[in-house]
Parts: C-alpha cells; structure tokens; sequence
C-alpha cells in the first residue's frame, strides 16, 4: 500500500492568497523572498522543525517571504513502500501557522510564506541570488546563537536583491551546512535564541494541522478516566487535564543512547533551559554509562518509579497553590512496538500508582493520512497533556519543550526522564 498522496493538500497550499504576482509589496512580483535549500531532510521530522521554525522566523526578521517546503523522509522512519525518488510529506499536513503560509497577526505587515511551487514561479532561477552558507558560517563559527541570528538577519535584510536562496556550499568545509545546524542544537548555544524566538509571531501562532486536529477528535473517547472518580478536586471535563504524557524512545536509541553516553553528549536544545527543574548531573567513573542509561533508556521499573515522582512534584505544588490535582490518564508516546509495551503496562498497573487508564501510540486508530503524521498527533498530545516526560537527548522532547512552554505551561509540569 503506498503512502497519502495529498492531492487535496496540495492544491490549498497552490491556492494560497499570497500566491499572485498581482498583489503590492512586499508580496507579489516585486516582493522579497529566501529559500534556505541548506535545510536538513531525511531526518527525523522534529531535526528539521526546529530549524525550519528558526529559518521561518529569520526570514520574518530579515522583512522576507518564508519559502517553505515539503518534508522528505528517510527511508527507515517511512511506515509506506519508499517510492523511487523519495518520499514527502507537506508540512501543512503536521502544522498549521505563518511557517506554512498562515496569515500573521492583524496589522503586521510581514510577508507571508509560500511555497517552494510558487518560489519557482515569482523568482526564477535566473533572478536568484545565491549564498552559500559555508561561505557565511566561518564568521560566526562558535558564536551564541543571537550573535549567529543577528548576522544572517543583516546579510538578508541589506541584500538588495529580490530573490535569495541559500544552498549548502562546499561539503567537504562543512557536513552540517545549515544556518542553525547540529553544533548549535546540540550545546547551550542555542539557548540565547529563547528570548528572540519564543514570544515570535513564528513561534506564538505555529499550531496542529487539520489532520493532526481530526486525529484528536478520532481518539479522544481513549482519554476519559476509566478508574474510580478522583477525590481530589471536580473531575475535569477536559481529559487532558488528567494526563500524563511520556516520551518513551526506544528503536534507534538503544543504540543510540549508548553512544551519546560515550561522547557524553548533554540535553538537546529547549531541554537545556535553565528554567526547567531537570539537569543533566552525571557522575564520573564506570558507573557514568549506566547513571545516564536510566535516564535515557530507562527500564520500565524505572519508568514507573519515575511517572510517579513526576505526578507527586505537581500534585504537591498544586496543593501549595490551593488547588486540586489529580492524574490518572497516562499516555505513552514511543516508537516501540513489540511485547515491551505490554510489561510495561503490567508494571505501571502492579506499582498499584493509580493509573487505571493507559494508552499508548499503538492504541491509536488512525486514518492513512493520520498515521503518516502520526509523530505530529504524538506531539499535539504531548503538548495539550497536563504533565509532559520527556527525554532530554530528543529532538521530538525538544520541540515538544519549546510549544508548552509559549503556551503558558508551568515549569514543574515538563519534566525529564
């Protein structure tokens, strides 16, 4: 069975009001657009949202049309036959928002985004200016994020010409050729761009996709409370008010985990906030590896102990704050699908903790368009639930972090495994 074809989709991203040469600067004919084609792909899909999130608001900044493109996947993380010449996704059909051609706020006069079709239409290769990004780079190689934003923000601004499209440049000077690549995601670099970018336009208005919404609508019957009714506090109406969510890798990671041990790799992006109440404290020796497997591979002993300090922490700094809480709905997102999820039910039940209604990703019923996107309905769960697990070494925690935090969500309540 081959995957979604998005015909439908497709065609309302074509038909996007913005997508006219009539229309008055700074759109139309005589508008100002960037198309960063240095973008990462065939990773995994939050490796490249975060940086198209970051490419989108620079863009913004720089006074310029976002060009945004389709998702192409690697060919181990594609749950379809992999088609000859690659398979995509659009990102319209995981989020919704001014990255993918939404409209901004009343009265902002920002460009709007189009599509990569459309770049093709209003700025031919023959009017393009092309930068390559190994030639930029050097000069800010290191540098804290903000100081990298600010300089590409004055390269794109000044530039006079119409059409720019950033490229990788030479491979052989740099295998991680995007503006903000893995050295910058990967550190604390990253995290001078909190402030720039969290309360954006580009950040603040990014939301699910109509398929990702449907997907929510399908299922939401698995969340209501199947246990006896709390005694603390009304029964919420809203489910995810009584949820927990936890990221649960396993697949790559038990390879990979063991590998960030051996480079002794901090959090990934957002996690590193300081903000938040988990750290990364490590001790020194032989008992380093294991000390970081629990956090990064826990075992479902471990999971379970874990989840239930978790809700104890909110529980408490609900009460000190004169309100009830209570969670009894435990969501499990994981890309584990074999006999494991069952012992880790078995396990979570037997702690007697309370969590008479768990779910996992495989418990889902998706469409064929819904399960394509199945990593963004993960997401959207992960960001509506009460309390958030995630772990800290995940891209997917990371964007996860970021889109709970702009929504107001306390510290206490984004915990790490």
């Amino acid at each position: 069975m081959a995957g979604p074809t998005y015909e439908e989709l497709l065609k309302w991203e074509d038909d996007l009001p913005q997508h006219n040469l009539d229309l008055p600067f700074p759109e139309g004919q005589t508008g100002r657009f960037v198309k960063f084609s240095n973008q990462a792909n065939f990773l995994g899909w939050n490796n490249c949202l975060n940086e198209r999130l970051m490419n989108a608001h620079l863009a913004y900044m720089a006074k310029r049309a976002y060009v945004f493109s389709d998702y192409w996947w690697a060919p181990e993380h594609y749950r379809w036959p992999y088609p000859k010449g690659g398979a995509r996704t659009p990102m319209s059909a995981m989020i919704s928002g001014p990255i993918v051609g939404g409209a901004w706020e009343s009265g902002d006069d920002a460009p709007r985004s189009v599509s990569d079709r459309w770049f093709n239409v209003v700025c031919p290769p023959s009017e393009r200016r092309i930068i390559a990004a190994t030639d930029v780079k050097p000069a800010v190689g290191g540098a804290p994020g903000d100081v990298v934003f600010a300089h590409w923000q004055q390269l794109l601004f000044d530039a006079p010409e119409r059409c720019i499209e950033v490229v990788p440049g030479s491979m052989e000077l740099d295998t991680f050729p995007q503006v903000f690549d893995l050295g910058l995601w990967g550190t604390p670099r990253v995290l001078a761009l909190w402030d720039l970018f969290a309360p954006s336009p580009t950040s603040r208005l990014l939301g699910p996709s109509p398929i990702v919404e449907s997907a929510l609508a399908r299922n939401s019957a698995l969340f209501v409370p199947r246990g006896a009714r709390a005694a603390v506090g009304p029964a919420a109406r809203d489910p995810y008010a009584r949820m927990l969510a936890v990221h649960l890798r396993r697949g790559d990671y038990e390879v990979h985990c063991h590998n960030l041990a051996a480079w002794g790799a901090q959090y990934y992006g957002w996690a590193q906030l300081p903000l938040l109440p988990d750290k990364l404290v490590l001790p020194d020796g032989d008992v380093r590896e294991e000390a970081m497997l629990a956090h990064c591979l826990p075992t479902a002993a471990q999971l379970a102990q874990r989840v239930d300090e978790v809700r104890r922490d909110y529980v408490h700094a609900g009460a000190g704050a004169g309100e009830g809480r209570a969670l009894d709905v435990l969501y499990v997102l994981t890309n584990e699908a074999g006999p494991w999820l069952d012992e880790l039910k078995r396990v979570l039940r037997d702690a007697g903790a309370g969590w008479d209604t768990i779910v996992t990703t495989r418990d889902l019923r998706l469409d064929q368009e819904q399960t394509d996107v199945g990593m963004a309905v993960d997401m959207e769960l992960a960001r509506r639930a009460a309390v958030f697990i995630g772990n800290g070494w995940s891209s997917y925690t990371s964007a996860i972090i970021h889109q709970r935090l702009v929504d107001g969500r306390e510290p206490i309540s984004i915990r790490l495994t």
